[in-house]
């Protein structure tokens, strides 16, 4: 059977085919390992040549051609690029230092793979000892000598040093193999000498100390002398003449530059020769004098102390009092604790100024504190040509206090704790607060910086109690007290218990009827917020009045609205009552009542029709079965009569012959047998009933009666004539045995 191929299974072959193909292209070659190979080896001395071979493993299909690419790394830093055909690559590092020192590694590309070789580490000992070099072997103070430290070879970054035995003159990195300083040296002897380092990632390589050469420097002198006149002791007020000179050759003296400096201060400078003029000579002007000169680089001092004795101390300034409100008086005074020989107390001159305006010349002034006389105070001083300046007075009038205000931070609240808040826009502090009610003093508190505030915590039992608060500051004792108003403020009053009232009556709420729940309080502040819960604890109604009470009309109850009702009260106080629980129950509506009534009696009657009919239709069939039959007791005998009696819905027998003999029944009295006689139109006359006999009874199985037991047998008489028989006794008989417990089965 020929087999067709639909046209897009076969595109799908050859799809597949050529995915195939494609993939066995790309892998004709597959690296399978990379080895790096230094050499001679991993660890060589410096100017070796030194070579590293990358060799790749690569499998690959026969008569494939591929191209390789090597690639080699120093810490991570491409170093180059070969493309060749062999399996290997060789990168040469001819003559080498120090610096080739480091972790080496290749990747082999082919087409679009790579691998890479395992890290390998070349260490190259030995570092060149550097070689120093000067211009010049000796040399004046302040001259400069170049010094050239050269590696010869080395390559790589490195740094460079040179010291004069333990003292470090410089340090330079550099990636050239030399470094060249140039230096101004300190007189005396330098033995100059060098060295070199290289990083090697994590650690440092150092070379020997390169030559040692000695640099002699001869001292420059240019030492300036300095003097002063009349003395380094003189009074305030008193001229210093300061005088600097140096002594050296014409030839570089006017190259020679002087200064003087006091302290931090230059007083005079680029001069050959120096003299200095001082003028009125201050206590302040006592101190260290430095004579500088300099010539180029070099530069040369000579000091010394001046003292320089006040001729009156510093003016100081006083207050009386030391505190002062306004509209009171004051008075200021400037005063001199020391004063010198020279001069006489009353050489002194005073002037007192405020905020730099002058107020009067005298060492004392008196006014009225105010705004007009607040301000900064000076007092100066001035005898001998010498003007003294006394530290700054601040006098700012203090302000007495002003009427307080009395206010409460937050809600008040009936019989809870809360902040009286006291404070008096204007007043110099520290003002004194004092909370009083009813005159009484209930706390106290004293105010020293704007930050705080007098506050003061109280309680009230009543919303009158608020307005017996109120509030007392003072900052300047009896003169200053002030009282604040009666404390004013709304008074929140808690909500009482709520009274749940339930209308109509809980006990007379049927289905159908409107019911309205009531919820009142006794006391409490409006707005009061209601809220209604039903059974389950279930809220059913939320509202918020201004008034003492509110309802709510549950229309139309049924019989799921019975349960329990509950309701309760809060306002802004935050505290929330509830009252007492009520147990609604809603019976059934009155139509319903009826016709459950009817349907009872309807029930009744009918049992009692039933109990009445079956007592009846048992006591028919017990009289039924209790009648009495009486036949011969053989039909050829006239001298005896068979009574048979049956008793119980079992019908048994029991049979009594009567014969002519005496009865039983014949030792009564006559007038009782008469009594109980059978009303019969002719007592000689004997009915014979039939009496149907359903079982045979065993007399022997006739159990025993409790209590009055009727023991049955035969009743014989002696032969001869039946006497009468009161067949009304033999019935009354049947009818007492009807009333016993059947027999037991």
């Amino acid at each position: 059977m020929q087999v067709k191929i639909q046209p897009s299974l076969r595109m799908g072959t050859i799809l597949l085919l050529f995915l195939v193909t494609s993939e066995e292209a790309c892998a004709e070659g597959f690296i399978k390992s990379v080895t790096l190979i230094i050499q001679p080896r991993n660890e060589v001395q410096r100017s070796t040549n030194v070579s590293l071979k990358c060799q790749a493993e690569v499998s690959k299909t026969a008569g494939s051609h591929l191209n390789y690419k090597y690639k080699f790394y120093k810490d991570d830093l491409s170093l180059s690029t070969n493309q060749t055909n062999p399996t290997d690559s060789l990168y040469s590092i001819p003559d080498a230092r120090v610096s080739h020192s480091g972790k080496y590694k290749c990747v082999v590309f082919i087409e679009k793979q790579n691998k890479t070789s395992s890290v390998e580490d070349l260490t190259v000992k030995g570092l060149l000892a550097p070689v120093l070099t000067v211009d010049k072997l000796r040399l004046t103070e302040g001259d400069g000598v170049t010094a050239v430290c050269t590696a010869e070879g080395e390559t790589g970054v490195l740094m460079f040093f040179f010291r004069d035995g333990p003292k470090e003159l410089s340090r330079m990195k550099t990636t050239s193999h030399k470094d060249e300083q140039k230096f101004t040296l300190d007189k005396g002897t330098v033995n100059m000498f060098c060295y070199y380092s290289i990083n090697l990632d994590s650690t440092i390589e150092r070379s020997s100390n390169s030559n040692v050469i000695k640099i002699d420097i001869e001292e420059l002198g240019i030492t300036p002398d300095i003097t002063v006149m009349p003395s380094t002791i003189v009074t305030e007020g008193d001229n210093i003449t300061f005088s600097c000179s140096v002594k050296m050759t014409p030839q570089r003296h006017s190259e020679l530059k002087i200064m003087i400096s006091h302290g931090s201060t230059t007083l005079s400078s680029n001069m050959t020769h120096e003299d200095y003029t001082m003028k009125f000579a201050k206590a302040n002007d006592s101190g260290e004098y430095e004579c500088i000169s300099r010539l180029g680089s070099v530069h040369k001092s000579s000091s010394l102390n001046i003292t320089v004795k006040e001729i009156f101390s510093i003016p100081f300034l006083s207050r009386d009092p030391a505190e002062v409100f306004e509209g009171e008086h004051f008075t200021i005074g400037c005063h001199i604790s020391n004063i010198s020989s020279r001069i006489q107390t009353e050489d002194i001159k005073y002037s007192i100024f405020r905020d730099e305006t002058f107020v009067i010349n005298d060492n004392r002034y008196s006014g009225t504190a105010g705004k007009a006389t607040n301000g900064k105070y000076v007092c100066k001083a001035e005898a001998n040509r010498i003007t003294k300046e006394s530290s700054v007075l601040l006098l700012g009038a203090k302000v007495l206090v002003s009427k307080p205000e009395i206010t409460v931070d937050g809600p008040v609240i009936v019989d809870k704790p809360f902040w009286i808040r006291c404070h008096s826009e204007n007043g110099s502090l520290p003002i004194n607060y004092t909370l009083k009610r009813k005159n009484s003093i209930l706390n106290s508190t004293k105010v020293s910086h704007f930050q705080e505030e007098a506050r003061f915590l109280a309680l009230i039992s009543t919303p009158s109690d608020i307005r017996s608060y109120l509030c007392e500051a003072e900052n300047n004792g009896q003169v200053s007290i002030k009282m604040s108003e009666r404390l004013h403020a709304t008074v929140i009053v808690p909500v009482g218990k709520p009274l749940l009232t339930v209308l109509p009556v809980p006990e007379n709420i049927e289905e159908g009827n409107n019911v309205t729940l009531i919820c009142g309080v006794a006391k409490g502040s409006p707005p009061i917020r209601f809220r209604f819960y039903g059974s389950n604890h279930t809220a059913i109604h939320t509202t918020t009045v201004e008034s003492n009470s509110s309802s709510f009309v549950l229309s139309t109850v049924k019989r799921k609205n019975s349960g329990n009702y509950y309701c309760e009260a809060f306002n802004m106080a935050d505290m929330s009552s509830r009252s007492d629980i009520v147990k609604v129950e809603v019976s059934l509506a009155m139509w319903k009542k009826a016709l459950i009534a009817v349907f009872c009696m309807l029930l009744v009657a009918l049992l009692v029709l039933f109990i009445v009919m079956r007592y009846k239709a048992k006591r028919g069939k017990i009289e039924m079965a209790a009648k009495l039959s009486v036949k011969p007791a053989s039909p050829k005998s006239d001298d005896s009569l068979t009574l048979s009696l049956t008793h119980g819905p079992h019908y048994n027998a029991h049979t009594v012959e009567v014969h002519n003999k005496e009865s039983v029944w014949s030792e009564r009295p006559r007038d009782e047998a008469d009594q109980y006689s059978l009303q019969s139109p002719n007592e000689g006359d004997v009915d014979y009933t039939e009496v149907v006999h359903p079982q045979t009874v065993d007399p022997t199985q006739i159990p025993l009666r409790k209590g009055t037991e009727t023991v049955y047998s035969e009743l014989q008489t002696s032969q001869g004539a039946p006497e009468n028989i009161n067949h009304q006794s033999l019935l009354e008989y049947a009818d007492l045995n009807r009333d016993l417990p059947e027999p037991v089965d």
